[in-house]
């Protein structure tokens, strides 16, 4: 019988029964994947209860309820993060004792859901576990990915992507919701008629898949509160072809399983071709009608057809433009299946919709061609050409006789349909999600849009989960935290400001020190036994991790390393602590460069080790397939974040946060949430370098900049560049990084050279490498700053981030 009672005792007999019922073992002889499913499933048994009651309230009060569509959701492991929640971890561990298992050994048995990427999908997972610490009543929704994005190898130096075959054992977490399949159409021709007087437009000949959805549980901290998180899985409508597999024609056969199945197989499908286009343009229509669809569907069944009150009991969060098809799907629904005029349907739509853009980098803001969403969703273009024709009215009142203005604002121009334009011009609200991009939002990208409805726009800085990424990811700093300020920051993070007295305790600075070197041991070991790289604890461990991109500068921090691998080879008398420097990141698979960056970086890895001087001062490690749970880990071993993103290219980052809350000091531009940071902990104890956003836009503008001038002028940067040509790295292979080479010196095609401005911020960022050296010297100082960085790091929680989105936006608890 299932337990009703969550004691040490009940979890004891939970685990034992589950494991006797569903695989006939025991404690004993089951394998620790058992064992893993028994735990997880009896953690599960005690969320049900809780998820069935907060179902059953939120029925019952009719609230307002926020649905969010993101592409992705980054979730990482969940058995560890949901016994945080459910404050059971004390009777979970002392279970787990009694029965002889090992808690580190049975939460590594968890996949990794592959669900997301980087700071977008992660940022989504932290927003939902502050929604259900907050009882915000709210649904995240998403593609349950059957592979995610890819699993990294690296081999040779080089980036290899295999599949992440994350769902090969099943999903402990997740419930199929079978009365809630739908169905979403894609092709077919629109047909218009005239039905009661008035125009009715059904799509025929479509092809038509199902939408399957999954719902896992999003339990809230020390509270009633079970939110949920949707992934829609395609399946087929047809089943297997007989007649062709009678034929032996076996492919033939399982062909239209395969076509539909193909949506939700891969995150990010590669779209540099037709087909992975339309791919991804599928994908995003595909969980955005299912989700509105359901929406609808359960708005019904509480509140019947009054459709004018959706806006106050429904509000639509679209994630970046991925889900904006949202806005002409919505339309859709309440016109050709609800029956609704097109302004009403407009009015409702729009007071429903709410976007936070996440980026202001062109190749970012997604477009699609104009004919492959007339082909693919032929009523949607429809819907997309009258809002277009209607939101073009409305600028020219704004801005008369302008028409490359109205042009550049367009939903549909130029033979793309902007998605970006389509979000900004139909949802209520538009918000960034640093200070400092909101403001580039208001007076750049979306200036002329500002104009016409300024009060539409806002900006709320990104904020992270503090119960993950603190309490989870460091129960050695949480300990010592908790026995000096108490634990009143589990629920409330604003309460790591009384830490800040202890900065100037010289005992807490030990203990604090010995922490972190206890983390990074854990780290070191981590590394060792998954690949074979040894890490000295002794070293400073000087840490960039995010998504690998040209404008995150990658490229600037493994410039400088071999500048300093350069002057130990000079310097007999270099003198500097001894620092390993750790990269995690993924390149996109057809991102060339990026992934030519990776190699780079290999290759001084290499480079370095084999040199017995060099090697004494300086380590670079590459970690493969940079993930959550490896973050967990990485973040409190760190002592130095890189952040080094051109100025005004980072929409915020969170990645920043995460490192300042377990006690790493930044090395960064003032860039995205850089910028509060610096507010935050003042200027003595960050490390701030480079050009600002300002004077990055001028000279953007200007186009006046010549690398070469910098190449010509500084010796440490032509010799290192001539190392790349040279052999140095490479001796089998010289022109490895000749395409680097070019790029910072004579550009893309006739492009602006060194477009991320690598050479132009070097000589900042190294004299900020040299100051921040000089400090860590001085231990104590170093360690209070660090403190420092934990004791205003509550600012850039998530749960302050979500209240701002309630009460700026949402007005769902705040109303």
């Amino acid at each position: 019988m299932p337990t009703t009672k969550f004691d040490v005792e009940g979890i004891k007999q939970s685990i034992i029964g589950k494991l006797q019922r569903y695989y006939g073992v025991t404690v004993q002889t089951a394998t620790p994947q058992q064992l893993y499913k028994a735990a997880a499933s009896t953690v599960r048994d005690q969320i049900m209860h809780k998820w069935m009651i907060s179902r059953e309230q939120r029925q019952q009060q009719k609230g307002k309820r926020l649905y969010y569509l993101s592409v992705e959701f980054l979730m990482g492991r969940s058995l560890n993060s949901n016994l945080i929640n459910l404050c059971s971890q004390e009777d979970y561990r002392a279970a787990f004792a009694q029965l002889g298992l090992d808690p580190t050994t049975l939460m590594a048995e968890e996949p990794e859901p592959a669900l997301g990427n980087g700071g977008l999908g992660r940022l989504a997972a932290c927003f939902l576990d502050s929604l259900s610490s907050l009882d915000i009543p709210s649904m995240g929704c998403t593609i349950r990915y059957e592979y995610g994005l890819f699993r990294q190898k690296i081999v040779d130096g080089q980036q290899v992507e295999l599949p992440d075959i994350w769902l090969a054992n099943g999903n402990v977490w997740e419930i199929l919701v079978a009365e809630d399949i739908c169905q979403v159409h894609f092709n077919g021709d629109v047909r218009e008629a005239i039905v009661d007087g008035r125009r009715v437009f059904t799509l025929e000949n479509a092809y038509t898949i199902d939408a399957v959805p999954y719902d896992m549980p999003i339990v809230g901290y020390d509270n009633d509160c079970v939110n949920t998180l949707r992934t829609w899985s395609a399946r087929s409508r047809e089943t297997l072809d007989l007649k062709s597999f009678g034929r032996g024609e076996y492919d033939k056969a399982m062909d239209e399983m395969k076509m539909a199945e193909v949506i939700n197989k891969v995150l990010y499908p590669e779209d540099s071709h037709w087909e992975g286009k339309m791919l991804r343009m599928k994908q995003h229509y595909f969980f955005t009608s299912a989700t509105l669809q359901y929406a609808l569907k359960d708005f019904k069944r509480q509140y019947g057809a009054n459709f004018d009150l959706l806006p106050e009991k429904v509000v639509f969060h679209i994630n970046d433009t991925h889900p904006g098809l949202a806005i002409p799907e919505l339309m859709r629904l309440l016109i050709d299946q609800e029956g609704l005029d097109w302004d009403s349907a407009e009015r409702i739509t729009h007071r429903s919709v709410a976007y936070t853009n996440h980026t202001v980098m062109q190749e970012a803001l997604e477009r699609w061609p104009q004919e492959m969403m007339r082909q693919t969703l032929p009523r949607i273009y429809m819907i997309l050409e009258e809002l277009n024709r209607r939101c073009c009215e409305k600028l020219f009142q704004h801005y008369p006789d302008q028409w490359d203005r109205i042009g550049q604002m367009a939903i549909l121009a130029y033979g793309q349909v902007h998605m970006a334009n389509l979000c900004v011009a139909l949802a209520f609200s538009v918000n960034g999600v640093s200070q400092l991009h909101g403001k580039i939002l208001t007076d750049g990208l979306f200036h002329d849009y500002y104009q016409t409805d300024p009060g539409k726009f806002t900006a709320i800085t990104n904020g992270i989960t503090h119960r993950r990424w603190l309490l989870s990811a460091n129960p050695g700093l949480r300990d010592l935290l908790s026995e000096s300020i108490g634990t009143g920051f589990y629920k409330d993070a604003a309460e790591l400001s009384k830490l800040l007295p202890f900065a100037q305790d010289a005992a807490f600075r030990e203990r604090f020190d010995q922490v972190k070197h206890q983390n990074k041991e854990r780290l070191a070991r981590l590394i060792e036994r998954r690949q074979g790289v040894k890490l000295n604890p002794d070293f400073i461990f000087d840490v960039q991790a995010k998504r690998l991109h040209e404008y995150k500068r990658q490229l600037l921090n493994a410039l400088h390393i071999q500048v300093l691998y350069n002057r130990i080879l000079e310097d007999a008398y270099y003198d500097a602590p001894p620092r390993v420097f750790l990269f995690g990141a993924k390149a996109a698979p057809g991102y060339f460069r990026a992934k030519l960056i990776i190699r780079y970086i290999n290759a001084l890895a290499r480079l370095i080790d084999r040199h017995p001087r060099v090697s004494k001062y300086l380590k670079v490690g590459y970690i493969e397939n940079y993930d959550v749970s490896t973050a967990e880990l990485l973040m409190p071993a760190a002592e130095i974040s890189q952040q080094l993103s051109t100025a005004g290219k980072e929409a915020s980052g969170t990645g920043n946060m995460k490192f300042m809350m377990n006690g790493a000091l930044t090395l960064g531009t003032m860039d995205g949430a850089n910028v509060e940071i610096f507010e935050q902990v003042g200027p003595e104890n960050i490390y701030i370098f480079g050009m600002r956003a300002e004077t990055v836009e001028g000279m953007y503008r200007e186009g006046a900049y010549n690398p070469m001038g910098i190449f010509e002028s500084n010796a440490e940067i032509r010799r290192a560049l001539s190392q790349w040509l040279d052999g140095t790295l490479f001796p089998d292979e010289p022109m490895a990084l000749q395409d680097l080479y070019h790029m910072l010196l004579m550009g893309d095609m006739g492009g602006m050279p060194d477009a991320y401005f690598v050479l132009k911020d070097f000589g900042s960022y190294s004299m900020a490498n040299r100051r921040m050296m000089e400090d860590y010297k001085n231990r104590e100082v170093w360690l209070k700053k660090a403190i420092t960085n934990v004791a205003q790091s509550g600012f850039f929680s998530s749960d302050r981030t979500i209240r701002e989105y309630d009460e700026k936006i949402w007005h769902i608890k705040s109303r």
